[in-house]
């Protein structure tokens, strides 16, 4: 991730003033302490298993990933070719942190880690995720998950 001070001043200036988009309802609720909540990740780093067909530039669908799934088989297939893999590459739990959840709720500081986390592919028009994520939140909601990490990529 860039710092703001490495960015040249036309950038500097012209990122905080960009428009925030307003939503009429605030979907956040409160819910019980995290040691009794079961967590999910949700990324937008374009995460597939292997063997699965790689994302595109229009692929709005999101892909489940076993949380038991060998970390060799997660694969990043990202479109962008601005964005940049190596850490990804030296270690999957910069985009996919599911070793250092399952060290959270070894711990006892979350309940449980979801049996299977998603992805979905971040350099697509969000217009296009909303059917997805109703269907996503549908699927979380039938698997008792009531905390996601979210991993803008």
């Amino acid at each position: 991730m860039v710092r703001m001070a490495d960015l040249t001043p036309a950038q500097r200036q012209t990122l905080p003033a960009l428009p925030c988009p307003q939503f009429e309802n605030q979907p956040w609720v409160r819910g019980g302490p995290l040691s009794e909540r079961r967590v999910v990740i949700v990324s937008s780093a374009g995460l597939m298993l292997r063997g699965e067909r790689p994302v595109t530039a229009a692929d709005v669908r999101y892909r489940a990933i076993p949380h038991d799934a060998p970390a060799g088989d997660v694969l990043m297939s990202h479109v962008s070719v601005n964005y940049d893999r190596t850490g990804f590459q030296r270690d999957m739990n910069v985009a996919f942190p599911r070793d250092r959840l399952q060290e959270l709720a070894d711990a006892g500081v979350i309940g449980a880690v979801a049996p299977t986390h998603y992805a979905t592919m971040g350099a697509v028009e969000p217009e296009g995720l909303e059917a997805q994520t109703r269907e996503l939140a549908a699927t979380l909601n039938s698997a008792g998950v009531d905390s996601a990490v979210l991993l803008p990529v």
